[in-house]
């Protein structure tokens, strides 16, 4: 077992494991998800259990501060299924005792039993894809929940540091629909907020209504973006990162950890993780994972180191998304450069969209930071 007594001298990290079923696929849905392979889940999480121990003795040298659940959907599979995990990783990893650990849940799926054992065995915070407050919206995205589904998990959930996901963007959805969600997520009791804009994927079935025309256009969606964001002000959400508002106290230390360039270890189908300056990414076919697990291989598919132009600009690209912006002596630390230096032509060309800020951090204004993409492009160089 490993002695978590010397965490503090130890380097910190968070670890995402991946939950890839589900009971349908939503209509938007591009990520690794299995609707029709439930009845593999048990045999899936014993190959999670035994990456888990794989890579135990090369990550011996970190502490891990957060533990993220996502999907497809964990609260779909059995709750002790989530125990486990978390068992495995306090036996073999250096968890903090203070770690933030989430579990992703759909409201559908979700049950006081469920929830139980997942606080027995160590979870803190939920996060409920709520997505609508209109049950013909979360038709139209293909979602298994309904509005009353929503109100019934966030009664279970009313005492607990829980998330609510909303979408905008979307086929049809007004103004109104967009304060309905908010006050709903509000009144329900979620301590943060994630408002992020639909994003429609080709190969998905939400592309045809992207190609039809049938989606907002950008400047509706900038409006409604804008919208939201003022009602989560006057609800008492702060802004913290593009599409992520929390009450003071309740930011995703997880999500955090990413947007500083942290490292993260991912376990499971599909899951990514940044190591060492290595980003590498397991494979997504759940029959391929599995065999590798199996053979005591890593199911790794793709690997690079990124470093020098490439790895200046992601930790530029991941910064600027946030309220706090860039700090230029973590910049300088880190690269052995100043970023005022790196990046002239684009922080010339950009100069009315950035600021500096007294305590030493460039920022994009608060009035232009959902349009960030088309700031950032500049960046690439």
């Amino acid at each position: 077992m490993c002695d978590r007594n010397d965490s503090k001298m130890r380097k910190t990290a968070g670890i995402y494991v991946h939950i890839p079923f589900c009971r349908s696929k939503c209509r938007y849905c591009d990520f690794t998800s299995y609707p029709s392979k439930l009845g593999f889940a048990e045999a899936y999480m014993a190959c999670v259990y035994k990456e888990m121990k794989l890579r135990a003795n090369e990550l011996a040298g970190y502490a891990f501060s957060s533990v993220y659940f996502g999907g497809g959907t964990p609260s779909v599979i059995d709750a002790k299924l989530i125990a486990g995990a978390l068992r495995q990783l306090k036996k073999y990893y250096a968890i903090a005792p203070d770690a933030e650990i989430t579990v992703e849940l759909n409201p559908e799926s979700v049950t006081a039993e469920k929830l139980a054992v997942y606080k027995e065995a160590g979870a803190n915070r939920f996060s409920v894809g709520m997505q609508a407050a209109s049950d013909a919206l979360l038709e139209e995205l293909g979602r298994a929940h309904s509005v009353e589904d929503f109100r019934k998990a966030a009664k279970l959930l009313q005492t607990e540091n829980f998330n609510a996901d909303i979408m905008i963007g979307l086929k049809g959805q007004t103004l109104s629909d967009i304060d309905a969600a908010i006050g709903l997520a509000a009144e329900s009791g979620a301590k943060h907020i994630s408002m992020y804009a639909l994003t429609p994927e080709d190969g998905t079935p939400m592309y045809s209504d992207y190609l039809n025309g049938d989606l907002p256009d950008g400047d509706e969606v900038a409006e409604q973006y804008e919208y939201g964001r003022e009602r989560l002000s006057v609800a008492g959400y702060r802004r913290y990162e593009v599409s992520n508002f929390a009450m003071p106290g309740y930011e995703s230390r997880h999500n955090q950890n990413y947007w500083r360039r942290g490292e993260y270890i991912g376990f499971g189908v599909a899951a990514s993780s940044f190591m060492a300056g290595r980003r590498f990414t397991n494979t997504r076919d759940l029959d391929d994972y599995i065999k590798c697990i199996l053979s005591d291989h890593y199911p790794v598919v793709d690997d690079e180191k990124v470093e020098g132009q490439d790895a200046k600009f992601e930790r530029v690209m991941l910064a600027l998304r946030t309220v706090e912006g860039l700090e230029l002596a973590a910049y300088k630390a880190e690269f052995g450069t100043e970023f005022e230096e790196d990046f002239a032509a684009p922080l010339k060309k950009n100069a009315p969209y950035l600021e500096k800020t007294h305590d030493g951090c460039i920022r994009i204004k608060d009035a232009f930071l959902f349009v960030q993409n088309h700031i950032l492009l500049d960046f690439l160089v």
